[in-house]
């Protein structure tokens, strides 16, 4: 070979390998913003954050992302909306509450959901000695889950006739586990409680049977074993710390196709590093594929990695049993849950109009939005909080760097945004269509509907 076909050769590899190092600046440019501080509850769903960190994936996007554990949901909304974090791990009813007005306001949005499935209902060995008789049992004699909460009915009236409150515990009043514990009450008959900001009552407990609180998620098992709430309803570790610790059982797993936790960040952040915001959910992306991939085959290697204190700190064989697709509902009572903690599969990572639309219903059945709304309203406030459209630029990117493939991903020229309401299904077998949330309403006997105001 000549010196001239060797020098050739050398600057076409190199010009490859310069191609290939900045294939995500090319097509997205480079990020607006590199170093980053996000933050995290000290939850499992905060997994693909950690994910993405350790395993280089923000790294390979050009980003330098500190981690930072907050105390609670309010100071991790108060914090982004200041500017101090420049993302977080978050609710996926804050930028809905936010944007709705009820609560902090401000206008926050989000391109990538972190997780779904991943809370559980858990009340405390008192209450389940109560009702343990009563729960349907299969030919194991093993209780069937999920329970219905009309076992509770009895314990809740005995309560009553005592002058003693039914006290359960929920982590925000727009939180997944606020909406999920409420609609499995009502679907058993029992009353949770209305808000009415317009009079100032911002309690949620105004006609309840049942008076719900905010609680901290990793102070749940310690205020239920102080015997200050009788049950809560809450994502992992901490159901599953119930019942190692032996203070409780979990009566009820989540599993609906929608969107718990979300990475939010405001809209003023997103408009300023657009690229930045790419280069982030790129690496989400893979950190939730990994998750996901092989039927949890990196489940047990996750659950080491967030036992570490500074992400979620607590035991690794706790975090375990939900992770790798074991839940255990009394000691010894374990049952395959594969889909207990869904990152990535089901499209779950995507950022669907419907899954706010959702939470927008479920704000208006218990008041806190006061007064009805047409369905276009709920549509316009989906789309000022999704951002599909970034979404679907990382996932275009990745496939471009070969770090993905088209088949990992919908056919986003196909979807219009909304789940199907198939995958929507609850217990009670109540279907969420997101097309027609005023129709949805009318479905439930508990909780305010059409044009019903307090």
């Amino acid at each position: 070979m000549s010196m001239i076909s060797k020098i050739v050769k050398a600057t076409i590899g190199i010009t490859a390998a310069f191609a290939l190092m900045n294939a995500a600046e090319a097509a997205t440019g480079k990020p607006e913003k590199e170093n980053l501080k996000f933050g995290f509850i000290k939850l499992t769903d905060m997994a693909p954050l950690a994910v993405a960190l350790e395993n280089g994936y923000f790294e390979d996007e050009g980003l330098n992302v500190e981690l930072e554990a907050q105390a609670n949901w309010k100071v991790v909304l108060d914090r982004v909306l200041t500017g101090q974090l420049d993302g977080s791990h978050m609710l996926m009813g804050q930028p809905v509450g936010a944007a709705a007005g009820f609560g902090t306001t401000g206008e926050l949005v989000y391109a990538y959901a972190l997780t779904q499935n991943d809370y559980a209902c858990t009340v405390g060995n008192d209450v389940w000695n109560l009702v343990k008789k009563s729960v349907p049992k299969g030919a194991d004699g093993k209780p069937i889950h999920p329970i219905s909460a009309s076992v509770l009915k009895p314990v809740i009236e005995s309560y009553k006739a005592q002058g003693k409150p039914f006290n359960m515990g929920m982590v925000f009043p727009v939180s997944t586990h606020n909406m999920g514990l409420r609609y499995w009450l009502a679907a058993g008959g029992i009353h949770p409680g209305f808000y009415a900001p317009q009079k100032g009552d911002t309690s949620g407990q105004i006609n309840s049977d049942a008076m719900l609180s905010v609680v901290p998620p990793p102070q749940m098992p310690a205020t239920l074993e102080a015997g200050t709430i009788n049950g809560y309803c809450v994502g992992e570790p901490w159901n599953q710390q119930a019942v190692f610790r032996g203070i409780g059982v979990p009566m009820i797993t989540v599993h609906n196709q929608i969107a718990d936790k979300i990475f939010g960040v405001t809209k003023a952040w997103a408009e300023k590093n657009p690229n930045t915001h790419v280069h982030v959910v790129k690496a989400l992306i893979r950190a939730g594929k990994w998750l996901d991939e092989k039927d949890n085959a990196n489940r047990k290697a996750a659950a080491k990695m967030i036992s570490n204190p500074n992400y979620v700190g607590a035991d690794e064989k706790v975090i375990a049993n939900s992770m790798t697709g074991i839940f255990e509902y009394e000691r010894g009572d374990k049952r395959a849950e594969p889909d207990f903690n869904v990152f990535f599969r089901y499209n779950a990572s995507y950022p669907f109009y419907s899954d706010a639309v959702w939470y927008l219903t479920q704000m208006r059945r218990w008041g806190q939005i006061p007064e009805a709304k047409p369905d276009n309203w709920y549509a316009d406030m989906a789309k000022k909080i999704a951002m599909p459209e970034v979404y679907q630029q990382a996932a275009k990117d990745l496939i471009a760097e070969g770090k993905m493939t088209a088949a990992d991903f919908q056919d986003f020229s196909k979807t219009d945004g909304y789940r199907s309401p198939d995958a929507t299904e609850w217990m009670d077998g109540i279907k969420f269509d997101g097309h027609k949330p005023n129709d949805y309403l009318k479905q439930f006997k508990i909780g305010l509907k059409g044009d019903e105001k307090l």
